[in-house]
């Protein structure tokens, strides 16, 4: 299996964030990293609309769709429809706590069976020629992690899984909300590495609790022989996407300039006209950049603008520069200021 640079950082897949708007935002800000597609269901994509479920802009490369199910031909199914749409990877979710996923038996409780993700696995593997991965918890409930987690990964590696993605806390499918899942359960960061350490073959990368690349970074170290080949960021990236500007050089040592939030407005430009001439209302764009400026005078201005003018009938690019000169505005005054 071919394994590319991209690896090094990926953006997560994150419920009703991450479409395609939202990945070709952060395309603007980083070449390398890889994106992922929302968890989108293996019958939804076998019976549903998939121009709009599967549909997304080659500016994304390299991007992976992540499926939810347990059934394995239907996984199958519907991984040979995501390679014909082009994507890069097919990553099976075995990790997300909604009651949602426990209803249909897939995400976060396939942690509870091994084997069964064993065998969708093996039939996505099949299937196609890409890349097929797996991203999971270090277990549910009262399993005990040392167990679970090497009892997923190691029943995958055995048809020939390569690549595991870990959210490095358990997830409490009783008594905890999908949101509580994101932080109240503990990081055990160790038991990751411990993975890796075990398993040298095996690509490993981290999830779970990273704010930024500082603590990326970190992750990627080497720390007492053992390097991950990972780390995957989920909020930090959306909530404050100008990181990512950083993470080609940070990340990756590319001999480039780090891509400043202007400049990704800059490049988004494009992706933004094309999208407003199909149709498509200019809040479904810029919901996802509202973050951009964190940190930076006039970032409230920045958000209000694209909250409440982008609302307005007709509303198109000139509201995003209005934004924009909200920032610079406030850079200026606060310039002459010093």
């Amino acid at each position: 299996m071919h394994l590319t640079a991209s690896r090094r950082l990926s953006v997560a897949p994150m419920m009703d964030w991450t479409d395609r708007h939202c990945r070709a935002f952060h395309r603007a800000l980083t070449a390398r990293a890889l994106l992922y597609t929302e968890m989108v269901t293996a019958p939804a994509v076998l019976h549903g609309d998939r121009d709009y479920l599967l549909g997304f802009d080659p500016v994304e490369h390299p991007v992976a769709l992540q499926l939810g199910g347990s059934n394995p031909k239907e996984l199958a199914e519907a991984a040979k429809v995501g390679e014909s749409y082009g994507y890069d990877e097919i990553n099976l979710n075995v990790g997300c706590p909604s009651d949602r996923v426990q209803s249909g038996k897939f995400g976060a409780c396939l942690m509870r069976e091994p084997e069964l993700v064993a065998d969708c696995m093996a039939a996505i593997r099949s299937a196609v020629s890409i890349p097929a991965t797996v991203k999971c918890r270090i277990g549910v409930d009262d399993q005990e992690p040392e167990v679970s987690l090497f009892a997923t990964v190691d029943a995958c590696a055995a048809v020939g899984i390569e690549v595991f993605i870990v959210h490095a806390r358990k997830a409490w499918l009783q008594g905890l909300s999908p949101k509580e899942n994101r932080d109240v359960p503990p990081l055990d960061y160790d038991l990751v590495r411990r993975l890796k350490r075990e398993r040298p073959h095996l690509n490993i990368s981290i999830n779970g609790g990273i704010a930024n690349l500082d603590e990326a970074e970190a992750h990627l170290a080497e720390t007492d022989g053992v390097r991950l080949d990972g780390v995957m960021l989920g909020r930090a990236a959306y909530h404050e996407p100008a990181i990512l500007g950083q993470a080609d050089r940070r990340l990756y040592g590319a001999d480039t300039a780090d891509v400043d939030a202007f400049a990704a407005l800059d490049r988004y430009r494009p992706y933004i006209a094309a999208r407003l001439e199909e149709g498509v209302r200019l809040p479904a764009i810029t919901r996802h950049m509202l973050g951009l400026m964190h940190g930076r005078p006039g970032a409230r201005a920045f958000r209000r603008i694209l909250t409440v003018e982008a609302i307005r009938p007709g509303a198109g690019l000139e509201v995003v520069d209005q934004a924009a000169d909200a920032v610079r505005e406030a850079e200026a005054r606060r310039d002459e200021a010093a």
